[in-house]
């Protein structure tokens, strides 16, 4: 091998590892369920909560499952960005924050979404096989979310 290249690879390696070292805060709220929470504003049967726990929750609230490899960076770092972004466009933890137009706007956006299939994210399904919707999950989603955004409307 050519010293240059040696040189390289072992500057590669020391790099990588002292990366390695920078560990942001998670995105976890330990047992905590926000009173503005959508699960404690609005009645969300069992299956429909287990399709948001596993198709959503992760990048739209407070509270994500790390998976193994989020502690080895670069990896982190997108895995963050996309749940910084998720946050932003739609976070079930501050959704009681909401105004119910707001909240109207976000449960229409979340249907149109679910219908292109752009949600859950293709990146977030390729490792995440579970959180795919399949037409049934989709069906009773879409179906709940219709209810509760008649239901804000018919509230106001």
């Amino acid at each position: 091998m050519k010293p240059i290249i040696k040189k390289g690879a072992i500057l590669s390696v020391v790099l990588f590892l002292l990366m390695q070292l920078y560990q942001p805060a998670r995105n976890v709220e330990y047992g905590q369920v926000s009173p503005m929470h959508f699960t404690k504003l609005y009645k969300v049967p069992a299956k429909v909560q287990g399709i948001l726990q596993t198709s959503c929750f992760d990048c739209h609230s407070n509270n994500t499952k790390y998976p193994w490899y989020s502690y080895v960076q670069p990896v982190r770092i997108f895995m963050d960005s996309h749940i910084n972004e998720g946050k932003e466009n739609l976070n079930f933890s501050e959704f009681g924050t909401y105004s119910k137009r707001k909240q109207r706007s976000k449960l229409d956006r979340m249907i149109k979404q679910i219908k292109s299939d752009e949600m859950p994210l293709a990146s977030y399904t390729m490792m995440h096989k579970n959180a795919v919707l399949t037409s049934e999950s989709k069906a009773m989603l879409l179906n709940w979310i219709e209810e509760t955004k008649d239901s804000i409307s018919a509230n106001n």
